[in-house]
Order: C-alpha cells, then sequence, then structure tokens
C-alpha cells in the first residue's frame, strides 16, 4: 500500500462528553454531532486519551513533537516552541509529503515561532477570532470574512483540490471552536433553548474533600463565568450568596447553549470535510483523525475551564478513521496520551519521530493485543497560580483503577506563573468505587498502600521522562529555552493586563 495521507481535525477546548459518539459513557445525552460520529462508525472511538498538560499551547506541542512540556518549551499558553525539536510535520515533509496547515496555531506570536515545515498555512494570531477573522500567513496578514470555523475548512478543502496528485499529504485543520468567548454562528442560534440542556450530575459538586488549592481555583460557574464570556448580564435578583443555586443554573443553561452551538459548526464542517474526501477518491487511504487540544469542564464540579487533572479535562476524544486498516465500529480503551500522537502518524508512513518520548498506538488501532502497552499516564501541569483562573501547579499518574495528584504548589519561573508558594497536598482517587471524583482518599488509611504503591510508580514515570520532580524551595527550575530578559518582561506586563481585565470583569 502507498503511504496514506493524514488529515487531522483539531478544535480547542472540546470535551469528549460532548460528542454523541461518545454519549454511551455518560448518563445524559447533551447535544447530537452525526458527522462527528461518522468517524466513530467508519473507524475506532479512542476512549481512554488524554493529553500531559491541559492548556492549549503545551497539547499543541506536545503533539507536533511527541514530547513533554519540559522538552519542547512550550509549558504555559505564555511560551513558544523550541524548533530545537523535531515536529512530525518536519519528518512528513523531509519525506515528500505535502504539507498544509489552517486555524490555530498558537504557538509563538514572533516571527520566528512560526508555522514550519508547511508548504501552506493560514493561521489566526492568539486565539483568532470567530467572525471575519484576521489571519497571517507567509506572505502577510489579511482579514477574511465570514465564520472562522467555515473559512478554516474552505481553505482545507480548496488545497487538497489544488494539492498534487501524485505525492502524498499531511493537512492539519485546526478550529478555533469551541473556545470562549463563545460565539456560534448565526444559522445554529436556535439550537438548544435555554432550559433544555441536562445539568452534569455533579455541578453543585461541594469540593469538602479537595485540597485547598484546588479549592481556590476561580473556574466558578456561579461565581467566575461572567458578562463578557456569556454575553449577557446577569439579573440583579440572582446576585449574591443566597442565590448562588439559581445563579449557577441560570449561567450553566447559557454558557452550555452557546458552547454546544459552536460545536454543531465543528460537526457540520467536519462533514463538510469527509464529503470532500470522499469525492476525491481518497476516503480508502486517508488517515481521518478528529481531537481537541483538552478536554472542558462543561459545568462538571461546578466549573468551567481546563487545567486541572480530573477526566473531564484530562481526557481528550479521539475519533480516527482508515479503512484499509482500522476496523469499523472498533473501540479502544488502552491508554494514551498526546505524546503518543507523533509517533504514530510517522509509523503510519513508515517513518519514525528522531526524539519522540511517545509510542506508536498503531498496533492497538488494527486491533492487535499489545502485552506490555503502559497501564499508566503521566501529567504535569506547569502554570502555577495564573492570572485569571489561579489553577496551582501540580503533577499526577493515573491508571485505570486510581488517580494521584500532587499539587506540589510552586511557579519555578513559568511565564503566567506567580511566585506565590503553596502548601504541598495530594489528592487520590478510586476511579472504580468513585468514577467521578468526588472523594479525595489521599490521607483514608484504608488507601495507604495504594497510595504508597502509586506514588512509587509515579517516580518512576518521572525519571523515564526525565522530568524532575519537586522537592521543595530549592528545586532547580527546567532550562527553558525562551526564559531570555525581554521575553520575560513581555510576560509579566501580559500577565498584570490579564489580572486587571479579570477583576474589572468579575461578576458574582
Amino acid at each position: 500500500m502507498s503511504r496514506p495521507n493524514i488529515v487531522f481535525v483539531m478544535s480547542d477546548d472540546h470535551a469528549a462528553h460532548a460528542i454523541s459518539a461518545y454519549s454511551n459513557n455518560t448518563s445524559s445525552k447533551v447535544n447530537s454531532t452525526p458527522h462527528l460520529d461518522r468517524l466513530a462508525q467508519d473507524g475506532v472511538r479512542m476512549d481512554a486519551t488524554y493529553c500531559t498538560n491541559s492548556i492549549c499551547s503545551p497539547s499543541r506541542a506536545s503533539i507536533l513533537t511527541g514530547t513533554y512540556s519540559h522538552v519542547n518549551g512550550v509549558a504555559s499558553i505564555f511560551t513558544e516552541i523550541d524548533y530545537r525539536v523535531p515536529t512530525f510535520a518536519e519528518v512528513l515533509k523531509d519525506a515528500g509529503y505535502q504539507t498544509a496547515l489552517f486555524g490555530k496555531w498558537h504557538l509563538g506570536e514572533r516571527p520566528e515561532s512560526a508555522p514550519r515545515h508547511f508548504d501552506a498555512w493560514r493561521v489566526f494570531p492568539g486565539q483568532g477570532e470567530y467572525v471575519d477573522p484576521l489571519m497571517l500567513g507567509p506572505d502577510g496578514a489579511e482579514t477574511v470574512p465570514g465564520y472562522a470555523t467555515d473559512i478554516v475548512t474552505d481553505q482545507s478543502i480548496d488545497w487538497i483540490r489544488q494539492r498534487d496528485p501524485e505525492r502524498p499529504f499531511l493537512l492539519l485543520v485546526h478550529h478555533k471552536a469551541p473556545h470562549r468567548p463563545w460565539v456560534p454562528d448565526e444559522k445554529h442560534k436556535h439550537l438548544y433553548p435555554i432550559g433544555s440542556i441536562p445539568e452534569p450530575s455533579t455541578l453543585f459538586d461541594d469540593h469538602s474533600t479537595r485540597s485547598q488549592a484546588v479549592r481556590g481555583v476561580r473556574m466558578s460557574v456561579a461565581d467566575d463565568l461572567g458578562a463578557d464570556e456569556l454575553g449577557e448580564e446577569l439579573p440583579d435578583e440572582l446576585r449574591g450568596p443566597e442565590n448562588r443555586e439559581a445563579r449557577t443554573r441560570w449561567k450553566y443553561q447559557r454558557y452550555l447553549r452557546d458552547y454546544l452551538q459552536c460545536v454543531q459548526s465543528i460537526d457540520d464542517n467536519v462533514g463538510r470535510l469527509l464529503d470532500v474526501l470522499d469525492s476525491e477518491g481518497l476516503s480508502e487511504n486517508t488517515v481521518v483523525v478528529y481531537t481537541s487540544d483538552q478536554g472542558f469542564f462543561l459545568g462538571d464540579h461546578g466549573w468551567f475551564d481546563k487545567r486541572l487533572m480530573f477526566d473531564e479535562s484530562l481526557q481528550m476524544p479521539m475519533m480516527m478513521r482508515w479503512p484499509s486498516v482500522i476496523p469499523a465500529g472498533s473501540t479502544c480503551d488502552a491508554m494514551i496520551t498526546n505524546v503518543d500522537f507523533a509517533a504514530t502518524f510517522l509509523d503510519m508512513a513508515g517513518l519514525t519521530m528522531p526524539t519522540s518520548q511517545g509510542r506508536s498506538f498503531l498496533p492497538l488501532l488494527r486491533g492487535e493485543e499489545v502485552p506490555d502497552w503502559p497501564e499508566a499516564v503521566y501529567y504535569r501541569y506547569w502554570e502555577h497560580d495564573d492570572p485569571i483562573h489561579h489553577a496551582p501547579a501540580h503533577y499526577g499518574i493515573r491508571t485505570k483503577a486510581y488517580k494521584l495528584i500532587h499539587y506540589y504548589g510552586a511557579g519555578l519561573g513559568v511565564p503566567g506563573s506567580s511566585e506565590r508558594l503553596f502548601e504541598s497536598e495530594w489528592e487520590l482517587y478510586d476511579l472504580q468505587k468513585d468514577p467521578e471524583e468526588l472523594v479525595n482518599v489521599a490521607d483514608d488509611p484504608a488507601y495507604a498502600t495504594t497510595r504508597a504503591e502509586l506514588t512509587a510508580q509515579l517516580t518512576q514515570l518521572q525519571a523515564h521522562y526525565a522530568d524532575l520532580p519537586y522537592d521543595g524551595p530549592s528545586t532547580e527550575a527546567p532550562k527553558w529555552s525562551w526564559a531570555d530578559e525581554k521575553s520575560l518582561k513581555q510576560v509579566a506586563e501580559y500577565t498584570r493586563r490579564l489580572e486587571q481585565d479579570r477583576e474589572a470583569n468579575t461578576s458574582p
């Protein structure tokens, strides 16, 4: 068989539980995504895909390079990719692939951080806009009329039709949606009316057993989701602590309505892309992947946003179609991470990744048994006490049965982090007895042996990935590639303005 084409579609902040193909894993069906479901029906639905740092830029860098944040240099959204680390696009281009990228980049604003190793590219600066977005390319910047999700798909389709049909291609389709602030396309604004969206069972989680660091995050639907994000002012009668439950429900319905309407455009445009592949006769030997850069809290535990190691944030949706190789309608519950993507895509093309920390899961896609496949994943969130959500730095391990998290409480010089030190805290969740992760049993004597075993396993994974654990204030910070004086001053000024904006827009 000739080398396959690879179409990699990635959205931003799209939770797996907002895809109907995953609805059999949840208690209720939140929305309908028939075109995304086609990928699962025609290929495989991955049920245990996890990010290694649940925030946009770091996840994107890990996908491209097959490495953890401490290797590729992208520890936070304020850091830039280190191009000394190879990307899978670079390897494919060197092997003769045509390469293209359209949509969100978010791996640095300086010219030195622009996309490399792509024959064609057009990207949003920063987060980009939903309507009439500015787009940057090798020949400059232009404002493109229309809705962002349609535009990215149009550009991708045009490139497919103009490609050299004699050579394989890599196409990265990177949607802005459903990143906040949520601005749906006009044609979807009738969907998911207020009051129709089921509430998650953990919407009113009281966080009573969680660490102080987690209780201090500002991701509450009730108190931290403001008018600037909802596009609607909170009625006066819903303000105040006595109205918190009613306020939560009011905000939740509007938040999910707008979020799911943005998702609907993603689904429509994935359908358009699949139809073009069919009409061009490309489907049989084209790998089509759909994923998101991380998960997202959709009112789960009373939160929005991501960052934390709870499953709604940690899990990435992933569905993949390759008719000549992947059995239709299959599922895979082996634990993989975004660090594994690069090695897998190159394995599909008969190539290898020069510096990957990941492993190809192509045998799993074929339905093969892999006896030595890892049974745990390692996670690290670096952006300590960030200026908007104040999420704590932490690392941890997830197995099929348990999750152990260490909130070590230090920023280690990562841009976007504060200099405040938090008390070291641990959380442990029994995922078999407590799949919703409501009860922290880290200090329960009945779990002492389990905690010790997981701690030892965590240490082994850190050694395997050459990631130094935190060992108090004297812990040496990694030698970040971006840590020059100018960059740090720019980040300090940016974080100061973010904090000011956040204080100005906070709504009770």
